[in-house]
């Protein structure tokens, strides 16, 4: 009786708190039995094919969870967190060693497991065992449940160390931002797959460590979680190759003064990793900058062509063919007036910082630049297109800008609805000779309707007819879909470009407002003929998906690219003359007495090196004009160092477009020499560009050198 009530009385007394100590030695102990049953063990616990019931309910939740009908639905969210509950509990009834030491000390209650410190991402993660794969892989089945639960009831990880991640965007690290268990479901599975240097099994560890916490392990062991959260598409384009003269002299491309690649390049570098081979268009990047290229003297012909032949500094048995164009720069005063429809992408996707409060911030610019007299109006897409702001002066500016302001990211991606909608908003607001124009301003995921890139390109294609252009505007990274980009620009009469920051809005959308906004021709095309008697090899650098055929440069019904007030396009060819050691392709046995009259019946031409034609349509014109321009040696200099200082910098940044693209062409020529050639040709660097430029040369240095 008295040993009853003193055990009465002591059931009563509350429970000693917990020596961390000895909470670290127990917990050490426990683990180091665990490892010894696990290697004596011949057959894992679960089924005799040596499968876990954790890996059997990891194979049956893929390829459920990750049909696209569950995908962030309301379906998924009641399934994601039963399952995955069921799933924390089997991993840990199994002891599985894919979270730290709280995994298999087995004697913690639920309660006082959630007293512990959450865990970070700098603490060990042991390596969980091999899972066998489905149509997906168990780290993405895995990693997308423990990220749920993260969500759910553990929103604290932490950012990767950055010391860590320099191989991917920083921007694309995991944050600790609140999110549904569905969304967080759909970002982790799309990760695992690209995580760089991280086997699958590892990549699964860290999100669970985050459910159940443990106090800090021993360093050694210690496994990183890295997760590319980056999804991007780019066109797949392989570089022109080299062309001889004598089978293949003409060479046919369409304008391009799209600027994204360049600044997708920047977010790469500037983020910490090499960008993607795919991302980068070398005339892209050359377009980026300002020339002062000379220009026309008016809009009766709105070109001008400047040529220089220059010795090439990366092979010195080629030369360059550096070909300028300027068009005319319509006058801020006299320009036309505006009807813009701003079709802005309000998905869950866009709800980062640099993509929506980016794009709100870019279009609030772009309004305090227009005309008190032009007109914006705003649909919005997501799920649904909807008109938020009917056709408005710019008068009332105070109303448009609250449009703006009102935006909030939600909902999946149905772009193709949202580009009917806005082209017939542009319709209804027409302006007889003057500028009417959609703004898509998207990162490119179009997940719902017609979101093929032909399918959407087709819509593109019916609606240009009307006399509406488009500009395309990409924010943000993870998804961005720069290949549906670059298509719905240049089927649509428009152009394309990349706002990565605040600065580049301003750029783009204020300093480049009238090249940017105001067309001074359509369908531009360039053809360049070389002279097989001067020239053998020629090679046009970049314009690789503005290809053209031959015939189709005099086919006026051909749609081609679109050059705004003022702005500037450069190509440039590497050229190999006839005899030199660079040549790469063995003279015709047949063939070369053929042409030989020819040859000389034209001898008036012979001294020719090339002749360059363009061919464009003024704006709401059917039929094209010609300009055309001969080179001769009259447009050669001797030296590098004796072309214009702009010519020398445009070259400096082809050869670092082609070195981070892997152009064989230049495997020699060295980081260093570009940053060289184009200091010494940075000249008047008004708004920076160019010292931004040469601090991207010298980071791909560094990051090469690793």
């Amino acid at each position: 009786m008295t040993v009853d009530k003193e055990l009465e009385k002591l059931s009563r007394l509350p429970p000693p708190a917990p020596d961390p100590e000895a909470r670290s030695r127990a917990l050490a102990a426990a683990m180091q039995a665990f490892d010894t049953a696990e290697n004596n063990a011949t057959v894992p616990q679960g089924n005799t094919k040596g499968w876990r019931q954790s890996s059997i309910i990891n194979w049956i939740w893929s390829p459920v969870m990750n049909k696209k009908f569950l995908a962030g639905s309301a379906l998924a969210t009641l399934l994601v967190i039963p399952a995955a509950g069921y799933l924390a509990i089997e991993l840990t009834r199994n002891g599985s060693p894919i979270v730290d030491q709280t995994e298999i000390a087995g004697n913690l209650s639920k309660s006082e497991a959630s007293k512990q410190p959450a865990a970070t991402a700098g603490q060990p993660v042991a390596v969980a065992p091999q899972i066998p794969a489905g149509n997906d892989s168990p780290a993405e089945q895995s990693v997308a449940v423990a990220q749920a639960l993260q969500d759910k009831e553990a929103p604290a990880l932490a950012k990767p160390d950055a010391s860590q991640t320099s191989e991917f965007d920083a921007n694309a690290a995991l944050t600790n931002k609140p999110e549904s268990s569905a969304a967080a479901l759909g970002a982790a599975k799309r990760s695992a797959p690209g995580a760089p240097g991280i086997a699958p099994q590892q990549q699964l560890a860290e999100p669970m460590a985050a459910i159940a916490p443990s106090p800090a392990p021993p360093a050694e062991g210690r496994v990183q979680m890295q997760l590319d959260l980056n999804r991007e598409r780019f066109a797949n384009a392989a570089a022109n190759p080299i062309k001889s003269v004598a089978t293949d002299p003409v060479s046919t491309f369409s304008a391009d003064v799209d600027s994204a690649s360049y600044a997708f390049v920047r977010r790469s570098l500037t983020g910490g990793a090499m960008p993607d081979p795919q991302s980068v268009r070398v005339e892209e990047m050359i377009n980026y900058f300002p020339y002062d290229w000379p220009g026309p003297d008016n809009a009766d012909q709105p070109f001008k062509a400047t040529v220089t032949v220059m010795p090439t500094p990366w092979n010195h048995d080629t030369e360059l063919m550096h070909v300028a164009i300027k068009g005319y720069g319509i006058a801020s005063a006299t320009t036309p007036p505006a009807n813009l429809v701003f079709l802005i992408d309000v998905s869950g996707s866009m709800d980062e910082p640099d993509k929506l409060p980016l794009l709100k911030s870019a279009f609030r610019l772009l309004v305090n630049r227009l005309k008190a007299d032009d007109t914006v109006s705003i649909v919005t897409y997501a799920g649904n297109a909807g008109t938020v702001l009917s056709p408005t002066r710019v008068a009332e500016k105070s109303k448009i800008l609250s449009a703006i302001d009102s935006l909030e990211p939600g909902g999946s991606t149905g772009g193709a609805e949202g580009i009917e909608a806005a082209y017939d908003l542009a319709k209804q607001g027409f302006v007889k000779d003057g500028v009417n124009r959609v703004m898509l301003a998207t990162d490119g995921d179009f997940n719902v309707g017609p979101s093929s890139d032909e399918d959407l390109k087709r819509i593109i294609e019916e609606r240009r007819k009307d006399g509406i252009f488009l500009t395309v505007l990409g924010f943000g990274r993870g998804n961005l879909n720069d290949s549906l980009m670059q298509t719905l620009a240049q089927n649509g009469n428009g152009s394309a470009a990349y706002i990565d920051t605040l600065a580049e809005a301003q750029k783009t959308l204020v300093e480049e407002a009238g090249s940017t906004l105001f067309p001074i021709a359509s369908d531009v095309k360039f053809q360049v003929e070389f002279n097989p008697e001067r020239i053998a090899e020629y090679r046009l650098i970049g314009y690789e998906t503005r290809a053209l055929n031959r015939e189709d440069f005099n086919n006026d019904r051909v749609d081609a690219g679109d050059i705004g007030s003022g702005h500037s396009v450069t190509a440039i060819y590497e050229i190999t003359p006839k005899g030199s050691p660079a040549v790469m392709n063995d003279d015709l046995r047949y063939g070369a007495a053929d042409k030989a009259p020819a040859a000389a019946a034209d001898s008036a031409h012979h001294g020719e090196l090339a002749f360059v034609k363009m061919r464009y349509k003024k704006p709401g014109e059917d039929k094209s004009a010609l300009i055309t321009t001969p080179v001769d040696d009259n447009n050669a200099v001797a030296t590098i160092d004796a072309a214009p200082q702009d010519v020398r910098f445009s070259v400096a940044v082809a050869a670092f477009g082609q070195k981070l693209s892997h152009v064989a062409a230049v495997d020699t020529y060295s980081y260093q020499a570009i940053a060289d050639l184009a200091a010494a040709s940075r000249g008047t660097d008004t708004f920076g560009y160019r010292s931004d430029f040469l601090g991207l040369v010298r980071l791909a240095d560094g990051f090469s050198q690793r």
